[in-house]
């Protein structure tokens, strides 16, 4: 079954273009996703849930990610695109309110998969959920991915390119991450 996503500009508004997954990517199309990490409090400052993609993925077979991700479907927007595959993929149900804006995201990435070009040229909505999660409790899409675990952000960041911490995430958001905790940490001071 084909997907369909909305083309984006620059500030992330819908052109009113829309286009199959398959050739977004092959084409570079600028279009949106949602990412939501999950944390934790930690002696270390906060921990981070990352999965681990199924070796079936287009894209990055294999790899550590973001909490919860994807595309938005057309039509579709970003909080609602976040909270549908937190359920997806996690089988966790979040309510709006519960999701803690961080900003916006742009990034462009070339890789080759499996010998085919992949361009991914992402508008993404970032949010933080701080609710208690335990990995044990959660429903994995296998599809997506084959298992999570909590990592502590400062690891995350000393292994981030380390060739034995197979990962496709960027230390860009990943300073979005902290900045977004550490702005909550104070309000709640």
């Amino acid at each position: 079954m084909s997907e369909y996503f909305d083309l984006r500009r620059e500030d992330g508004s819908k052109t009113g273009a829309v286009k199959e997954r398959t050739l977004v990517h092959r084409d570079g199309d600028l279009h949106g996703t949602a990412h939501v990490w999950i944390l934790r409090p930690s002696g270390s400052g906060f921990d981070v849930l990352l999965q681990r993609r199924s070796m079936e993925k287009d894209a990055y077979p294999g790899c550590w990610d973001i909490s919860s991700a994807g595309h938005l479907p057309a039509g579709s927007d970003f909080l609602e695109s976040a909270l549908r595959e937190l359920g997806e993929e996690l089988g966790l149900t979040a309510a709006p309110d519960e999701l803690y804006f961080a900003g916006f995201r742009h990034r462009i990435a070339r890789e080759i998969f499996r010998g085919v070009p992949f361009m991914d040229n992402e508008y993404s909505a970032v949010y933080l959920l701080l609710r208690p999660v335990e990995p044990s409790d959660l429903r994995l899409q296998k599809e997506e991915l084959s298992e999570v675990r909590y990592f502590p952000y400062g690891w995350i960041l000393e292994h981030l390119t380390d060739p034995k911490f197979q990962n496709c995430l960027y230390r860009d958001e990943l300073e979005m991450v902290r900045h977004a905790w550490e702005e909550i940490k104070r309000s709640e001071s």
